[in-house]
């Protein structure tokens, strides 16, 4: 495994006090009731510059790279999840840079590095979800406009973002081995706390990864001006793709953050649970439990270090980016299946952290791409494409 330099451990542990101190009190006390994480808490993962670590210096960011960005994500799922998740509404565009025209990247970047400017991801679809060449979803030419007719899926953060980058399609194409082409994506720009002009939509009710809604979306005429499309016409396919590889990282380590959340309330509990006169951590039933989930969790962490230095040295990764997305989010849902076993009853009450980890761990499963979409590309790599 790579060893962290005190640059590194400095980031950790500043992210690790905060998330203690900061932002588990606030999951405890939210998630339960499904109430949304506090703007106070985003103004300080502002301030901590959270939102800007992979955005370049000369635009006001931290100008670091995926290994610093999944160190921090890690601390801030190991107490909710929804927060780490939350850095990537500033950062997730940094894939899509070289997409955006200079004077894009200098009225956008400067203010989502100061947490002024989040935003929300509107790809998937109703019909659309792995399959993202299948977007069905218009956006037609009006004078210097563009309108967008049709139904969008999964866009957490509509609400509370200060745009949702859309994606349409705005051309069509006869080679139905070339359905990916004729997409593009824009920058909509709307009030906090509302949805955009000719937004409508619905919330969708989840079990987990509460702190913020997730939204069905239906555009009826939304207008956006030429100005805000991002890229070239038909081609955001390949913008949508572009961040996969540092996406799936982060997601790595989310998972790993909850596992290791699971792990340490587990221990936790083992040593003050007495049963037959003793501590259950003397169990060797526990004992043995708990090394497992120790293992698992280091050697998820250890390829997520891997994977992240092959991001920051430009070393294509996409078959080991699948890789550690694949084997982090299903460790996490059986290490945090195992710790809840460990607390017993008590594990299967809101009265303990343990649950929302093993709730949002099953999601990590899904997002960012299916461990059944992660072995495809895996496989396809090892033996070819079928």
């Amino acid at each position: 495994m790579p060893e962290l330099t005190d640059e590194h451990r400095m980031i950790q542990e500043s992210a690790r006090d905060f998330t203690r101190n900061v932002v588990l009190p606030a999951a405890n006390r939210l998630d339960p009731v499904k109430g949304d994480i506090p703007r106070e808490i985003i103004d300080q993962m502002a301030e901590l510059g959270y939102f800007g670590i992979l955005i370049p210096e000369e635009y006001g960011g931290l100008g670091l790279g995926a290994f610093e960005y999944c160190l921090v994500a890690e601390e801030l799922a190991r107490g909710w999840m929804s927060v780490a998740s939350l850095i990537a509404r500033g950062n997730a565009l940094i894939g899509s840079l070289k997409y955006m025209t200079p004077d894009q990247q200098a009225h956008y970047l400067p203010k989502m590095a100061r947490g002024e400017f989040l935003g929300a991801f509107s790809l998937s679809e109703p019909d659309a979800g792995s399959d993202v060449a299948n977007i069905s979803c218009r956006a037609k030419r009006v004078g210097d406009e563009w309108e967008i007719t049709g139904n969008k899926y999964w866009c957490t953060f509509a609400d509370g973002a200060d745009f949702i980058l859309v994606f349409a399609r705005t051309g069509e194409t006869i080679d139905p081995k070339a359905r990916h082409r004729g997409i593009s994506a824009f920058m909509v720009e709307k009030p906090r706390g509302e949805l955009p002009e000719g937004v409508s939509g619905n919330t969708i009710p989840k079990i987990g990864y509460h702190g913020w809604t997730t939204w069905e979306l239906a555009f009826d005429k939304c207008r956006v001006s030429a100005d805000k499309m991002v890229g070239e016409e038909g081609k955001a396919f390949y913008l949508a793709t572009a961040g996969l590889e540092t996406a799936r990282a982060h997601t790595a380590a989310r998972s790993i953050g909850l596992a290791q959340a699971g792990l340490d309330d587990a221990i936790e509990y083992s040593k003050q649970r007495r049963q037959f006169g003793a501590s259950i951590s003397s169990f060797q039933a526990i004992r043995f439990k708990i090394a497992t989930m120790a293992t698992e969790i280091e050697a998820a962490r250890s390829l997520m270090y891997s994977v992240c230095e092959k991001i920051d040295q430009g070393v294509r990764c996409d078959k080991e980016a699948s890789m550690v997305k694949l084997f982090a989010s299903e460790m996490s849902e059986r290490v945090t299946s195992e710790a809840l076993q460990i607390l017993g009853g008590g594990g299967y009450t809101t009265l303990n952290a343990v649950e929302r980890h093993w709730r949002d761990a099953r999601l990590t499963k899904i997002f960012e791409g299916t461990s059944e979409i992660q072995m495809r590309i895996i496989s396809d790599h090892i033996l070819g494409r079928d």
